[in-house]
């Protein structure tokens, strides 16, 4: 089964956006990003809330691996 950090990095990278500018889109660090990518952390709803809506996906497609 696909990790949230695997899932939220495919759609990230689907959508051509970088750590970076995602993280700037979400209103987050970028250190957050990669740590949730790697799997070092797990983002808090608020933060599932707007790295979904940077991406313009659900909360439950991003979610979707960890229900």
């Amino acid at each position: 089964m696909e990790t949230l950090g695997k899932r939220l990095q495919r759609i990230r990278e689907a959508r051509g956006l970088t750590q970076d500018a995602l993280a700037r889109k979400a209103k987050v660090s970028v250190f957050n990003v990669r740590n949730w990518e790697q799997d070092h952390r797990t983002p808090g709803l608020a933060a599932v809330y707007h790295l979904a809506k940077a991406l313009g996906v659900t909360m439950e497609e991003l979610a979707e691996c960890v229900l």
